[in-house]
Order: structure tokens, then sequence, then C-alpha cells
């Protein structure tokens, strides 16, 4: 069985904007994102990682570079298939703005009928995800390999190897910095744990001290 590790990135301070943030460039890890992402490499810093895959973005990088930095013979590779959500003409826009449009409703209710406008469709965000998962599944047989990315497309993603419809994939909850465990072999996929942030309450808990093994 191949295992993923599915994380989604550390904080930022574009959420504070009210935003939608989507692919735009140069949103950064904070403080904050900092330290949970070096929490998150120390918690796996003895795990068998044989390859680390991120989105593009720089807030997923930056967060799968912490991660790589307790495993040095391994680089962080790009992974398009699994970058953030083309949010087309929705991008940067204000969501107290968003939440006026019709297509709002439909994004929280009904989103295997969304399409952004000028961007994705949810149901095709949901089949790229499952895509790129299913073709490193027989690429990487036996391995632990982690995946950096977005919060919508690792529920999509767990929804899906749960046999959940889209249109409930927004009743699991993904936390920045967790992680959730996914087995695939040639038949039954199991997950084994979501939203997994006990190095995340670490750090919450007393920022300034390493947490105890």
């Amino acid at each position: 069985m191949t295992t993923f590790l599915l994380i989604r990135h550390a904080v930022n301070d574009y959420v504070k904007t009210g935003k939608l943030a989507g692919r735009m460039a140069g949103i950064h890890l904070n403080e904050e994102g900092v330290a949970q992402a070096r929490a998150l490499g120390r918690r796996l810093s003895a795990a068998p990682l044989e390859h680390i895959y991120a989105s593009p973005m720089e807030r997923t990088m930056e967060t799968a570079c912490a991660l790589a930095a307790h495993h040095p013979k391994l680089t962080v590779e790009a992974h398009a298939g699994i970058s953030e959500v083309h949010y087309g003409d929705w991008q940067g826009k204000a969501i107290s703005e968003l939440q006026r449009r019709k297509m709002w409703d439909v994004v929280q209710e009904y989103p295997s009928r969304a399409r952004f406008p000028g961007g994705e469709t949810m149901r095709g965000v949901q089949a790229r995800i499952v895509n790129a998962i299913e073709a490193l599944a027989p690429k990487h047989p036996e391995q632990m390999i982690a995946l950096v990315c977005h919060a919508d497309l690792i529920k999509m993603a767990l929804a899906h190897y749960l046999g959940m419809h889209l249109d409930v994939f927004q009743r699991i909850v993904i936390s920045p910095a967790s992680i959730s465990t996914l087995h695939l072999g040639h038949s039954r996929p199991f997950v084994l744990g979501m939203n997994d942030i006990a190095h995340v309450l670490e750090v919450k808990k007393d920022p300034g001290e390493e947490p105890q093994a």
C-alpha cells in the first residue's frame, strides 16, 4: 500500500483581509504559520517519507520546506495537480461581496453543480485531486509520501475515499498544518486519520517551548 499524508499548509495573514486568495501569488506564512510548519516538521521528523509533493503556491511550498528540513535527502516537488482551486473571476474578491451572489449558495449547498466564473467546477477540482493521488499510488508502492496542499482539496479527496457525496464534503474539517492519512492499495482505500493537529496544539500551548516527545 501507498501511505499518503495529506497536509494542509500553515496559516497566513491574507485570510485577515476577508478576501478569497485562490492562486494569488505572494501569500506567505505569517509568524504563527512558520511556527506551525516547524512543529509539523518536528512531528514528522522520524516518519519514513520517500517523497514530498506540494502545491506550487508559496504558502504550501514553505510548509513543505519546513517538513523537508528534517529529511535532507528529499527535495520538495511542486505538483500542479494538487494546486489550489482555480476560482477564476472570484479570486481576490471580498468574501462579503461574493456572499451576495446567487452562486455563493450553490457553492455552499450544492458544490457538485458549482462552476466559478472563469475558473473550475467543484466536480473538476475533486476529480483533479483524486486523479493526482491515483497516479501517485502506483508510482510509489509501499512508500509513504506527503502531499502539502489546501483545505478544500483535502476535504474533497477524503470525501471521495469515504464514499461521501461531494455536496456534503464541507462537513469535514481540515485545519491549518493538519495531517490526514490515507492508505491506497490494489483495492479498498483506508482513511486512517483526519485533521490531526496535536503538534499545532503544542505550539498554541507554549510557543516558546519545543514539543515534548
